[in-house]
């Protein structure tokens, strides 16, 4: 009689996210369990260096322990009330993003995508207490990624995201990334909003130009348009400004938060003008959990922080030391290296699937964005050292391929 051998826990674990979990996703075959500053370990024990952050969103790595002790306390308190009721966390952390920013306003979702259907509304909403009731055109660029909902899809031109689940919501419409005559010749008296990532990341980490930006700027004056900044990926921090526009010197009428804003917790924000937000009234627009009381609290720690001058200028540092040393690896593979902070790309001349492989077994964890680029968005914690055994294993890894 034979016996089966048994499975190990890492196996196992492996094995029973295959059968119980849906099938969404491609994951490497290991299974993390704890971190410490930029670096995560697995069942086994090995470590990898982060160059990931859960996707830009662990600003300040794994287990700080001043972040930890913000969600004990904030754990302490109260963890959900709904919004039928008014809590202080939520409160404190909305005044905090007004002081910091352009907006009068916010509204908390629970995601970016959250965020970003929001905005949507509020910009039709605008449109509609104007009387202006087929000025419901939203307009994207090419190489966008707002989200994986039906309306933040639409918003996404990318064929492997939106064929599947045609019909989109209409009035989606889209025009070429960093491109003034293409956005020109897009936006017009049909045009609610226009949506736009001042560094883009899912397509590619490309960095709008400034010129780009106060184009829009003009454009969306011109037309009655809301101007819509989606700094979800690439806002608080990751740029070395607390927000990516800054760069520009414009300013929008709607933000989108979210990845970092909780340091791990799930929260969205929108932010944006007494202009927008008087359009909006009770029962308009709602969320059960968005804002809750607990992780407002641990936002407020996390923008606290990374606000603070020499966090930021630790970011702008160690991203122009990252690029620099990423332009001194000498491969034929590699294309170009662009960015802005800690918000990097690496492009290829081909598919960067095996070198994402193969860092897994060099102790690196990198992320995609697209076919054949590299995107590094790490805890915005990160040192030089870390840069110089990434820049190491990375020469490696080209040699060998």
């Amino acid at each position: 009689m034979t016996t089966t051998p048994a499975l190990s826990m890492t196996d196992q674990l492996i094995q029973d996210e295959h059968d119980f979990i849906v099938q969404t996703y491609k994951r490497p075959p290991f299974v993390l369990v704890h971190g410490e500053g930029a670096t995560l370990f697995d069942t086994n024990g090995k470590p990898y260096q982060d160059w990931v952050a859960g996707i830009a969103v662990n600003a300040l790595g794994y287990n700080d322990s001043r972040l930890t002790h913000a969600m004990q306390v904030a754990a302490s308190g109260l963890i959900h009330t709904s919004n039928l009721y008014y809590t202080a966390p939520q409160v404190e952390l909305a005044k905090m993003l007004v002081e910091k920013s352009f907006a009068d306003r916010v509204f908390f979702s629970n995601s970016g995508a959250e965020a970003n259907e929001g905005a949507v509304k509020f910009s039709r909403k605008v449109q509609y207490e104007k009387g202006l009731k087929d000025k419901t055109e939203i307009v994207c660029f090419s190489g966008a990624f707002h989200g994986r909902t039906m309306g933040a899809v639409a918003l996404t031109p990318k064929e492997k995201y939106q064929q599947p689940f045609h019909p989109l919501m209409p009035g989606a419409v889209v025009a070429e990334y960093n491109n003034l005559e293409s956005a020109a010749a897009h936006i017009g008296s049909r045009t609610a909003a226009v949506i736009v990532e001042p560094v883009q990341g899912e397509g590619g980490v490309n960095v709008a130009t400034p010129e780009f930006l106060r184009g829009l700027r003009h454009l969306c004056d011109q037309h009655g348009a809301v101007l819509i900044f989606d700094e979800v990926q690439c806002g608080l921090g990751r740029t070395g400004k607390l927000w990516a526009h800054e760069w520009s010197g414009v300013t929008p009428d709607i933000m989108t938060l979210a990845k970092p804003l909780a340091g791990g917790l799930p929260i969205g924000a929108i932010l944006m003008t007494e202009a927008v937000a008087s359009a909006m009234h009770p029962g308009e627009h709602g969320t059960t959990f968005g804002g809750g009381a607990m992780v407002t609290a641990v936002a407020h720690h996390v923008v606290e922080r990374i606000s603070e001058p020499e966090f930021l200028a630790h970011v702008s540092e160690v991203g122009d030391y990252l690029i620099e040393r990423l332009s001194e690896l000498n491969s034929p593979l590699i294309k170009e290296v662009r960015g802005k902070g800690l918000m990097v790309a690496l492009e290829l001349v081909t598919d960067v699937s095996p070198v994402i492989e193969q860092g897994y077994e060099h102790g690196l964890l990198m992320v995609n964005a697209g076919t054949n680029v590299i995107r590094f968005v790490p805890p915005l914690i990160i040192e030089k050292s870390h840069v110089d055994t990434l820049v190491d294993r990375l020469t490696t890894i080209f040699a060998a391929l």
